[in-house]
């Protein structure tokens, strides 16, 4: 096993190494960049912008530099714990993460443990009862859950509590606590805004975890060694909860590589709509203004977030299911 992961950890370096550069590359390739952005929009404004302005404006941005250049500066200094600097917010880009990373980690991570902590029992319950009312109501209710996007059930959920109780249920805050300092005041409005992200970015996984664990679960169900189990006198439960439902687990904890960046970035669009302070909005803002460095930083993040997670979930598994074997 310590072999196997020291191993993964060097390809882990590897990779991160081959994304940094494709973070980058995806960001400056395109036609265009931040500066020729901001002129456009300083000349829609009425202000004339001269070439020697221009041209000066990209030797302060360090865009008159190679595309090689840039990158190796920004790999240098992302060695020394410096992500750059963002164009856009004309503030370090650690900054920008730091201040919104709490909100991102709170309203994602509880997002998380609802999405399992009402999923597998559900799917657990759905397969043991299958064709009964409940298993026919949980399965409507998953297919609407998949089909329907999160942005959509955030638009209707924020119209009807305004049309309904008169509740503008969008942001994390009400109006008069935002730039506040903590106080007991915010910490009890703040309560009282995490139940409509919480359930609308937890409402697709949810949907989707009972149906892979319904499915799984009807696949273990009938196997010979759940048969020996309960031949054994072993109780329902134990056979349950000691055989089919730990196998039934395997591709729920393969997927823990996919929700760490989940985790870091949330759900963007429905973060948008929902107006929330998390990471996903202000990188949907980079990517269209082409703010490399945050850009390509929250990218680089995310990207190694992935690899992680992957390295977490293939150690699990091999913990849950005796018959995987990490090879050495």
């Amino acid at each position: 096993m310590l072999s196997y992961i020291i191993r993964r950890f060097l390809y882990m370096l590897l990779l991160l190494v081959l994304a940094s550069v494709v973070s980058f590359l995806v960001i400056v390739l395109p036609p265009g960049d931040f500066l020729t952005s901001y002129i456009n929009q300083l000349e829609s404004q009425g202000t004339h912008v001269t070439v020697d302005l221009a041209i000066a404006l990209r030797r302060q941005y360090g865009l008159d530099q190679p595309i090689y250049m840039q990158y190796l500066k920004w790999v240098w200094k992302l060695l020394h714990g410096d992500m750059g600097r963002s164009f856009q917010w004309q503030r370090p880009v650690s900054e920008l993460i730091q201040e919104r990373l709490p909100m991102t980690l709170i309203v994602s991570f509880l997002s998380l443990l609802l999405e399992y902590a009402i999923a597998i029992p559900i799917g657990i319950y759905s397969a043991v009862r299958q064709y009964s009312i409940g298993d026919y109501f949980f399965t409507v209710m998953g297919f609407i859950g998949v089909s329907v996007p999160n942005f959509l059930l955030a638009l209707v959920l924020i119209v009807w509590l305004y049309r309904t109780f008169g509740v503008s249920a969008a942001g994390l805050y009400s109006a008069q606590f935002k730039g506040e300092p903590w106080t007991w005041a915010k910490i009890a409005d703040l309560l009282k805004h995490l139940p409509l992200p919480i359930i609308v970015i937890g409402m697709s996984g949810t949907a989707y975890i009972i149906r892979v664990m319904r499915g799984m679960m009807l696949d273990e169900l009938n196997r010979p060694y759940v048969t020996t189990a309960r031949a054994k006198g072993l109780t329902e439960l134990r056979t349950l909860m000691k055989y089919p439902v730990r196998v039934a687990m395997n591709p729920i904890v393969s997927t823990i590589g996919w929700s760490l960046p989940n985790i870091f970035s949330g759900m963007t669009i429905a973060a948008i709509v929902l107006g929330l302070p998390t990471i996903g909005p202000i990188l949907y803002q980079a990517l269209q203004q082409q703010d490399m460095f945050l850009a390509s930083s929250t990218v680089l993040i995310i990207t190694a977030l992935t690899i992680v997670g992957t390295l977490i979930s293939d150690i699990l598994l091999a913990w849950l299911d005796p018959r995987i074997r990490l090879g050495d």
